[in-house]
């Protein structure tokens, strides 16, 4: 276990509470995870440290083996919440892997690494029991690199994002929402890191038990906000249809060139010179793991695409290209200049023309008497406009133009909450 050095009247607070199980000071605690004793622990300590950060004493168990783990896994099945979350290394490495998860009991934190474990689907039996709540905040790419790296879905998720959104707050990060709600700045010098490095050092482990020691504190004043306005059961529903979260594979790489912005500004001997230099691009990080956009920034690959360089001297006149790169690859980039340049004309990349949709004046007028409803139920509710339900989803309510709430129901694409919230001011909007 590692933490920080307590003064000597702060530790004996929090000895006498961690040692509470084994006095009568709470003779009603029960159970592998103290729940009660915990949260009193957790609200000590904040206490103890005005102003210094939560992270100034936070305690933390790093578990870098599978015995671990399994013993782990072991001590949280009686858990009735565990606040969880993830950390990848997308924003550096090529392989965007899960490098890192966090898991907070009411009494414990724990870092776990997935670099030094073969095999984590033993967490299945946390994750997936439908006994013990999950709290995640914006739980979406989580769920999705779980399934895709580890083979874990999650069962009984309880998203602290999610049910902000219900409750009428707009800046939705959690830094935000923890220092509204519970007056604590979160630390964010770790925000970038490189999760994939090891060793993790102590600042980083410290930053990243922060994410989730704050969650089940957070979730109670949330539920209480949700009940005070009626919307559990809206979050709930919210909550169920994310636990269906899926990792998906890509689209056709070899056409991921032309989702660039910019790309579109192109000539198509621009488009085949960057669809040469993606591929390059590609190939590289893939061969020293490492995050395309630090090889080559995407405007130099578009600027190069329209001047089409064709000496060092000319790649040094490109924006964003260090004349390091430049040297250092400048014979690689313009042999994928040079490729681009000799495809031939009846070869070259071009976009496939745009779907012509036939214009239906009615719908198009129902469309906007939806959204001026729904501007309407937002305000009243205090809700965002596009949270409450989306333009593209008001779109396929005017196709189909119901005139009951039996037929607004039975719109795939709308949530029983929405119609349950927005279905009778819609229905009038229709009908007028």
């Amino acid at each position: 276990m590692q933490q920080t050095t307590l003064n000597a009247t702060d530790a004996r607070q929090v000895s006498v509470l961690r040692g509470a199980e084994s006095t009568s000071m709470f003779p009603a605690l029960s159970g592998s995870c103290y729940e009660l004793r915990g949260a009193i622990i957790n609200r000590l300590l904040r206490r103890l440290a005005p102003g210094q950060g939560f992270e100034s004493i936070m305690q933390y168990e790093y578990v870098k083996s599978q015995e671990q783990l399994r013993r782990l896994v072991d001590r949280l099945r009686g858990c009735a919440i565990l606040g969880v979350d993830t950390e990848a290394a997308g924003y550096h490495r090529y392989h965007d892997r899960i490098s890192l998860v966090q898991i907070s009991s009411p009494t414990e934190n724990f870092l776990i690494d997935p670099i030094t474990i073969d095999d984590l689907s033993v967490l299945g039996a946390l994750f997936e029991s439908p006994a013990i709540e999950k709290i995640f905040h914006d739980a979406d790419f989580d769920l999705r690199i779980l399934d895709r790296d580890l083979g874990l879905r999650i069962s009984n998720l309880f998203d602290t994002q999610i049910a902000a959104a219900f409750v009428g707050e707009r800046s939705l990060g959690l830094g935000a929402i923890v220092e509204k709600y519970l007056g604590i700045a979160l630390p964010k010098a770790y925000q970038r890191a490189d999760w994939a490095e090891r060793p993790l050092t102590e600042g980083m482990m410290e930053y990243a038990a922060t994410d989730t020691v704050h969650l089940a504190e957070l979730r109670e004043k949330l539920i209480a906000e949700l009940e005070k306005r009626g919307r559990m059961a809206w979050a709930q529903e919210e909550f169920t249809r994310r636990e269906g979260t899926r990792w998906a594979e890509p689209e056709d790489r070899a056409e991921a060139f032309l989702k660039m912005k910019g790309a579109r500004d192109l000539t198509p001997r621009g488009l085949a010179i960057l669809r040469e230099l993606y591929s390059w691009r590609e190939e590289v990080g893939k061969e020293r793991d490492q995050a395309t956009f630090r090889i080559l920034p995407n405007q130099s690959m578009l600027e190069m695409s329209l001047k089409a360089p064709t000496s060092q001297g000319d790649l040094r006149t490109i924006q964003g290209l260090s004349s390091g790169l430049a040297d250092r690859r400048g014979r690689d980039l313009l042999a994928a200049i040079k490729r681009g340049l000799a495809v031939p004309e009846g070869e070259l990349p071009r976009f496939a023309p745009s779907r012509r949709w036939e214009r239906d004046p009615q719908a198009e007028e129902r469309g906007e008497k939806l959204r001026q409803a729904r501007a309407k139920v937002a305000e009243e509710l205090d809700l965002d406009q596009g949270f409450i339900v989306s333009r593209a989803v008001l779109d396929e309510v005017a196709r189909q133009n119901p005139q009951t709430l039996e037929q607004l129901a039975a719109i795939p694409e709308l949530r029983r909450w929405q119609v349950e919230a927005l279905g009778p001011t819609l229905l009038q909007a229709l009908k007028r």
